[in-house]
């Protein structure tokens, strides 16, 4: 049997009325609350942007049809998945260390994944758009097939910012470029594979090695200058390794375990040129937009002196076959050492996580003989005064 109910008397309609306000401005409040706390969060964290070749790559070439990937075993065996995930190293790179050391959650994803498409959020990290085999010459690395070439990184990277300001906003994507730090690192492709790729090369019967330098040089001002018109304004810039003195050179030009001397040289000629010409633009924008990563004199420090930062060998590497282990890939069937972090270079090309951290740390605290015009703390510390 239903019970009758009379109908809600004044003071009971102003009491509910009462109640259904209060609650919706708790709700509100809260609400706002957590878009609050998101987006502070996000403010938080700076982005990091990625652009180079195989010694940053996080995994693009694995979504293209290039023969420069590292993506089968024992390539990533010590990545917290222990599996391979595109970068050429046991562990993490150099780019994955350095989003660790600015306060990165995680590593920005490779452009191509598909990750960066389906979850959203992903975007505010940065974006990893380096690709494997590339160098400063769009003829570089033309044996790998298929690779994203530096013109083809700064395309993704204006791509990515229409698709951050659909998601943002213009005014705070903008505000998230000009924040970022980006990192660049290119140019060792350019001797590697391309001038002393062949005895005659096309490039080395065009240019001797001083003009071929300067070549170089030029070209990579164009391509740091597109770069800061895309709105990067704290810009790192790598230079190149000791060239002659990776496993796979040794293995092809040393007799007696020697750095291979003209690869050598054209590493001498370079560097001091790279640091040169961002000095020269950090005078001409009024602002130390570059900042140079004396890479090179980092990697000597612990080729002439391994036992000092833990290392049994830096002629030899972990992964490989052959003198050096420096011939041919780091396959499944390669001679592979059980102690990574004894090496400082996991195959024939590149260094193991442990010697990337090295690399790093020198990034992040070295003094002027490393980092010119100041090591990356320093520049943090200033920009948070900003």
């Amino acid at each position: 049997m239903a019970i009758a109910r009379s109908c809600p008397t004044t003071d009971e309609k102003y009491y509910l009325c009462m109640v259904l306000l209060l609650c919706f401005i708790f709700f509100i409040l809260g609400a706002s609350s957590s878009s609050a706390n998101t987006h502070q969060v996000d403010e938080g964290r700076r982005a990091l942007f990625v652009f180079g070749d195989s010694l940053v790559d996080a995994g693009n070439n694995n979504y293209i049809g290039s023969c420069a990937r590292a993506d089968s075993p024992p390539y990533g065996l010590d990545y917290p998945t222990h599996s391979p995930t595109g970068r050429f190293s046991n562990g993490f790179n150099i780019a994955d260390i350095l989003s660790q050391q600015i306060g990165g959650r995680e590593s920005p994803l490779p452009y191509l994944s598909p990750e960066i498409k389906q979850q959203r959020g992903t975007l505010l990290a940065g974006a990893n758009f380096a690709s494997a085999g590339v160098g400063i010459l769009n003829d570089t690395g033309t044996q790998f097939e298929r690779i994203i070439r530096m013109p083809e990184q700064l395309h993704y990277f204006s791509e990515y910012q229409h698709r951050l300001r659909a998601q943002i906003g213009a005014d705070r994507a903008r505000e998230l470029v000009n924040q970022a730090l980006v990192l660049v690192s290119v140019g060792g492709n350019d001797f590697v594979n391309n001038y002393y790729l062949t005895p005659n090369s096309t490039r080395s019967q065009e240019f001797d090695l001083p003009h071929y330098v300067c070549h170089l040089i030029s070209e990579y001002q164009k391509i740091l200058i597109k770069l800061y018109k895309l709105g990067a304004r704290r810009v790192l810039v790598t230079g190149t390794g000791p060239l002659g003195c990776v496993p796979a050179e040794l293995a092809q030009r040393s007799k007696r375990g020697e750095c291979a001397s003209e690869l050598q040289r054209a590493a001498s000629l370079f560097n001091p040129q790279l640091i040169e010409m961002l000095q020269g633009l950090n005078t001409r924008l009024g602002s130390p937009v570059f900042i140079a990563a004396n890479t090179h004199q980092v990697h000597i420090d612990f080729i002439i002196n391994p036992q000092a930062f833990g290392f049994v060998t830096s002629k030899i590497a972990c992964c490989g076959q052959g003198p050096y282990n420096g011939i041919g890939l780091c396959t499944s069937l390669s001679n592979l050492c059980s102690n990574r972090d004894e090496y400082a270079f996991w195959d024939p090309f590149h260094p193991s996580e442990k010697a990337n951290r090295i690399i790093v740390q020198q990034i992040m605290t070295g003094s002027t003989e490393y980092m010119i015009p100041m090591n990356l703390s320093t520049i943090l510390a200033l920009d948070s005064k900003a």
